[in-house]
């Protein structure tokens, strides 16, 4: 039984402890807990469970269900997958050996897992993340993510001749993939970071020619006892069952790709609106993810990004450490969590550019931001109820793909009720 200590035992799940809980479940009801009867109401839809007439099997469809499963006998067999996945690790060859394949992914997080998974193909972490910052069409695109990142922080200490060099070394690799390898597989999860990465890569295979087997793994959900987020949360044998969900990479997910991009990289966000209205059904996780994106423009109502919104409600409730405040916002409120930690300082410290201020901060220790103390101003609360808009107090400039929103021009901002962009 895992353990503890076990790093992936939120999604490595064990049928003997399930069970256990689920008479642990069905104990507490009979005895009359609260708590433990609007869990079983909530999963089995019931007003009123009745202590007398519940049945072991409806606790067990309540875990399962908690645990992401549609049935109690999902769970068991998503368990011994798992477990024969483990087995098979070790017991043959690498599992991508039938052809020179590279793993593309968008950063180095399931790198490690796939080694141990036995798989034996090139990495290539192509790791810049587009929710923040410019991305445009010009020329040197690549040079301005990298003068981005040095000069924001988001690449923590690293500086701009080193990330040049990285990305162009990245970009380098991407574009002979097709001739270096015969099957390039792309790993993806379902947030703006991950699909805008995704369609940057198909993109590139539209317009050169594709590698002779194109294919992808792209995941919204993985069952367990926590909230899943990305691939960096599961175990090797997840890889391996996911490895065996691989789909082809067709002309029509290579066009869907391609407009994607080009939408992303424009300065008039109308045509990515389009987009995201449409759910793309050829990439069915891009949709949602692009709608994500443009969420990130000023709103209509308030001039406030999504995030920036998020990030004051949750310090209109009461004062908290930076810490607390990255806890909250990516593990309870935010809705497709896209945000890595230095983007997230990156956000807010430039919200605390802003004049009047929208929060007072407290260092505790400059080495150590997320200690810091936050603490809502009143001047962030009008802002938070729509009385002040946010770009009236002047935040720095930022860009949002190919939009530039400087708050001394006429900007492009979202409305949530009509799915649309207005300029204002």
């Amino acid at each position: 039984m895992p353990g503890t200590s076990d790093p992936y035992a939120a999604f490595r799940l064990n049928l003997e402890l399930q069970r256990t809980r689920a008479k642990d479940l069905l104990r507490a009801v009979r005895a009359g807990d609260a708590a433990a009867r609007r869990r079983l109401a909530d999963a089995v839809a019931l007003r009123a469970p009745d202590p007398v007439t519940l049945k072991l099997a409806d606790a067990q469809f309540a875990i399962a269900r908690e645990l992401g499963f549609g049935s109690w006998r999902d769970l068991q067999t998503h368990v011994m997958a798992q477990a024969a996945a483990r087995e098979a690790i070790g017991q043959s060859g690498p599992i991508d050996a039938d052809m020179p394949t590279l793993h593309v992914r968008c950063g180095s997080d399931i790198k490690r897992e796939l080694e141990a998974a036995s798989f034996s193909g090139d990495f290539l972490a192509v790791w810049d993340s587009f929710p923040v910052g410019p991305v445009t069409d010009d020329a040197d695109w690549i040079a301005q993510r990298a003068r981005f990142h040095a000069d924001s922080g988001t690449a923590r200490d690293v500086g701009y001749d080193a990330l040049l060099a990285e990305l162009t070394d990245a970009d380098r690799r991407l574009a002979a993939s097709a001739q270096s390898h015969a099957r390039v597989v792309i790993w993806t999860e379902h947030d703006s970071h991950d699909q805008l990465s995704l369609i940057r890569c198909l993109a590139h295979y539209a317009r050169t020619r594709p590698p002779r087997v194109l294919e992808l793994i792209s995941v919204n959900h993985c069952p367990g006892s926590r909230r899943f987020i990305g691939l960096g949360q599961l175990p090797p044998e997840a890889m391996r069952l996911l490895w065996n969900r691989r789909e082809v990479i067709d002309a029509e997910r290579l066009s869907v790709g391609a407009s994607a991009w080009a939408a992303l990289t424009s300065a008039d966000p109308r045509e990515l609106a389009a987009i995201a209205r449409t759910r793309t059904p050829a990439l069915p996780h891009l949709g949602p993810a692009v709608h994500r994106h443009l969420q990130e423009l000023p709103s209509s109502v308030n001039d406030l990004s999504l995030t920036q919104s998020l990030l004051l409600q949750i310090l209109a409730r009461e004062p908290t450490s930076v810490g607390d405040l990255w806890r909250v916002y990516q593990g309870e409120l935010e809705p497709l969590p896209f945000l890595g930690d230095t983007m997230f300082l990156h956000i807010l410290n430039q919200m605390g550019r802003a004049h009047p201020a929208v929060y007072k901060r407290s260092v505790q220790d400059p080495d150590r931001p997320f200690s810091d103390g936050l603490a809502i101003t009143q001047t962030g609360r009008q802002v938070l109820e729509g009385v002040t808009d946010w770009l009236s107090l002047h935040p720095p400039v930022r860009w949002l793909g190919g939009v530039r929103i400087d708050p001394s021009t006429p900007n492009w901002r979202w409305d949530e009720a009509r799915q649309d962009v207005t300029v204002a």
